[in-house]
């Protein structure tokens, strides 16, 4: 909490009398050892409570504390600082009017920020202490994290240099030196950081002829950034690469690799994958935040029905559960949460996975390698020695795989995994096209979910709207049969980036397997008969829950016609 100031905290604390004496010498042992603020050591042992430290500092001190923040913060307030004094002296702007301004202050042992603050503002000053990393996350929010903006690190990067060397043969240590320069890191560290913030999931950094550009894909979607002068293009990559630790050299072949940083406090995992094209190689890292993701499937609008029904085929002591749909529609995260719900102490849970997404506590969790001949089927056949109660494989991508998932079900095991199929039913004659036996299939197969991830319409620009009726007529709709039923857009504000859209939402297709379903297998009969049959026993198509979401007023019809 108040990181710099810690013989402040020290004084206060020994002044105070909150711990004795030799605890307090044992946690500024602590302190000194683990780097970790003297504050922060004694809520972490549960000495005292943040809520009544931070109280107790404040009647200390003679500040007015502010249990909670406000939900929004004066415009005029926000205006009134800049963002390097808010940023320099830890501050957010409560209220302020010509003559006094109200700040709240992340470090209230700085007694100079009060006379320099009334300097530089020319207004009468009133400090307010609140909980640091709450004020702390206003001020990145609203003022940024760092003062250079993607404009002054262009400026000072040295482009001639740049334009001399694209016209020579470069090598290794030119490009390494051009990816050390201080304005190429920061600037790779600002785009990274952006899109972290944004919740984006990829960024793509793509070469042409005349231009490099840089994009985000941001709620399925691609937005791009102003595009950096074309002879960055190489000492950018080059920088990427230098992170993931790949061969900077080598740019004839693709390459991928990793790299974790450290943005706003959090670890953010990369995935990065580089591709030789024409005009320079294209990159494009993956964002695997794990503060990000959503693996609480509650959270994606899952019909009540659906959840039910997953959570019932995880707690089964057997059967094969599978996800369907296409890349980026959501299924290893439904996946994900399905183990959480089943994650106890008495439960040996193995997952294969191509590669590791995101690290669940009390998983063992297994990366496939192929290059070394460790494939899903291979880690598969040694899942099973490992006495596993549930296994999950990444994807179903061949026959071995297939079958060794069979054969797990049927010695007593509960497999999840994935397939690339279009709808639910399509699932069942994708796996006897790979060669299953339908009574295979018939046996062990419990349920399938096919999904799709559509666009949430923005809270705060959503507008009521009558769609026109050749739109209604694609989503399969009569006028007549709406009745008082509203449609919405996002008009676009500051909010959603004037996209209309913010957030997503998950719409499914749940497939419970039933006898008449299991009959229709072992005949080897259509997806369509199956998925028909379905549908009599009350399955909801994609289509369907797509309208479901259209009219609780969550999604725009455009979205639901393009993914379904």
């Amino acid at each position: 909490m108040f990181a710099s100031h810690s013989p402040a905290i020290y004084e206060f604390l020994k002044e105070q009398r909150l711990v004795s004496p030799e605890q307090l010498d044992e946690l500024n042992e602590e302190h000194k050892a683990t780097g970790k603020p003297l504050a922060d050591v004694m809520v972490d042992l549960g000495l005292i409570e943040k809520s009544e430290l931070l109280r107790r500092i404040a009647d200390y001190l003679g500040y007015d504390f502010v249990p909670e923040l406000p939900a929004q913060f004066p415009g005029e307030a926000i205006a009134a600082l800049t963002g390097k004094l808010a940023r320099d002296y830890g501050v957010m702007p409560l209220q302020a009017d010509e003559q006094d301004i109200d700040l709240l202050v992340t470090d209230p042992f700085n007694t100079q920020a009060v006379d320099d603050l009334t300097f530089a503002l020319n207004r009468n000053v009133r400090l307010f202490f609140a909980d640091p990393d709450k004020v702390d996350v206003q001020i990145k929010q609203h003022y940024g994290e760092d003062e250079e903006s993607i404009d002054d690190l262009l400026q000072e990067i040295s482009t001639d240099k740049l334009a001399a060397a694209a016209g020579r043969e470069l090598s290794e240590r030119d490009i390494e030196s051009m990816a050390e320069q201080t304005p190429i890191i920061k600037f790779v560290n600002l785009v990274v950081g952006q899109a972290i913030r944004d919740k984006a999931s990829d960024i793509h950094f793509e070469p042409f002829e005349h231009e490099f550009k840089i994009r985000y894909r941001i709620d399925g979607a691609l937005y791009e950034m102003a595009p950096p002068p074309k002879q960055l293009a190489l000492p950018i990559i080059s920088r990427i690469k230098v992170l993931a630790s790949l061969n900077i050299a080598e740019r004839r072949i693709p390459q991928d690799g990793r790299i974790k940083i450290t943005i706003g406090g959090r670890t953010v995992d990369l995935r990065v994958s580089t591709l030789p094209t024409q005009f320079g190689e294209s990159v494009v890292l993956r964002v695997l935040d794990q503060a990000a993701v959503q693996l609480d499937i509650t959270q994606l609008g899952m019909p009540e029905d659906v959840f039910d029904g997953i959570q019932e085929i995880v707690r089964r002591p057997n059967g094969i559960f599978i996800a369907t749909g296409p890349t980026g529609s959501g299924k290893t995260t439904t996946l994900y949460s399905g183990l959480r719900i089943i994650n106890t102490v008495d439960l040996k849970l193995l997952t294969a996975e191509d590669p590791v997404e995101y690290e669940i506590e009390g998983v063992m969790q297994v990366p496939v390698n192929p290059l070394v001949g460790l494939t899903f089927a291979a880690a598969l056949r040694s899942f099973l020695r490992q006495d596993p109660d549930v296994i999950m494989v990444g994807e179903i991508r061949d026959l071995e795989t297939a079958q060794i998932s069979i054969q797990a079900s049927l010695t007593g095991h509960l497999v999840l995994s994935t397939l690339h199929t279009n709808d639910a039913a399509g699932a069942i004659t994708r796996l006897i096209d790979m060669g299953v036996e339908p009574f295979l299939i018939a046996s062990t197969l419990e349920a399938v979910l096919a999904q799709r991830l559509v666009r949430r319409v923005c809270a705060h620009c959503k507008t009521a709207y009558v769609p026109a009726p050749e739109l209604l007529a694609q989503i399969g709709v009569a006028r007549e049969s709406i009745g008082s039923r509203q449609f919405f857009f996002g008009r676009g504000c500051p909010s959603c980036s004037q996209s209309g859209f913010r957030g997503r939402l998950g719409i499914y297709e749940w497939l419970r397997m039933s006898e008449a379903l299991r009959d229709l297998v072992t005949q080897r009969e259509s997806t369509l008969t199956i998925r028909q049959k379905a549908i009599e026993q009350g399955m909801r198509t994609l289509r369907d829950d797509g309208l479901r979401a259209i009219f609780d007023g969550h999604t725009a019809i455009e979205e639901v016609i393009r993914y379904t």
